[in-house]
């Protein structure tokens, strides 16, 4: 039996390249008409070099920016990046189709929630509450939390401990079969790869199950939840 889902945040619950995309986009738009004499395309290239370097959650690609290729931060230039990215990511930041009917099911269902991510906490959450899933989730961990990224067992055991279940109890749902299905798969878990979501391209996930939908995930519990 089944009694907990574990999900991955982004790209699983959430489209997060998408998402950052149209963010940066914006940012870029904005510094150009704030004054920034550079094309669209040398600017994206120089953020797309830092993100790479510092990570995809780094909170001062703008700053970086403005340093390296100026000397200094202009910030006019700045402040216009900043309010049009983050106009463009509240805009962008949008559940995956059938997510939150799906969340709502389970809910309902009894099933506990939690969710497994390496992003840092604070951006965690603030994706979590900006749809509005932070009251939905019994248990969130995130990168703050274990200071290890998947597929370290740390977080799959931290979730699993909170929730109160065996790890032959659980299912982890998510994008990155590296890191989501190799890591709940070694602690024990059931495993099923969020195909809507993969941006790597991934011919095989390595997992119990494949969801091409997020509702799937429904026909997969009444399996291993059958009613009398």
């Amino acid at each position: 039996m089944i009694r907990a889902v574990i999900f991955d945040l982004d790209n699983t619950l959430v489209d997060f390249m998408a998402m950052k995309r149209q963010a940066v986009d914006a940012a870029i738009g904005a510094m150009m008409d704030a004054g920034m004499k550079l094309t669209h395309e040398q600017i994206k290239s120089h953020i797309d070099k830092i993100y790479n370097e510092q990570g995809i959650e780094y909170q001062k690609v703008f700053d970086q920016l403005l340093q390296e290729l100026f000397g200094y931060v202009d910030f006019r230039i700045l402040s216009a990046g900043i309010i049009a990215y983050r106009r463009a990511r509240e805009a962008a930041l949008k559940p995956y189709p059938h997510v939150t009917a799906t969340l709502m099911k389970l809910v309902k269902s009894n099933v506990k929630l939690a969710v497994v991510s390496d992003a840092p906490a604070r951006e965690a959450w603030l994706r979590l509450c900006y749809m509005n899933f932070h009251h939905i989730f019994d248990v969130v961990v995130t990168f703050d939390d274990t200071g290890e990224r998947k597929p370290s067992p740390k977080p799959f055991q931290m979730a699993l401990s909170k929730l109160d279940v065996n790890a032959h109890e659980a299912i982890m749902i998510g994008d990155w079969a590296e890191r989501d299905m190799v890591g709940a798969k070694n602690v024990g878990m059931f495993t099923a790869f969020a195909r809507y979501g993969d941006v790597f391209g991934t011919q095989e996930a390595q997992a119990d199950y494949e969801l091409k939908d997020i509702k799937q995930l429904l026909e997969i519990l009444e399996i291993h939840n059958p009613t009398e």
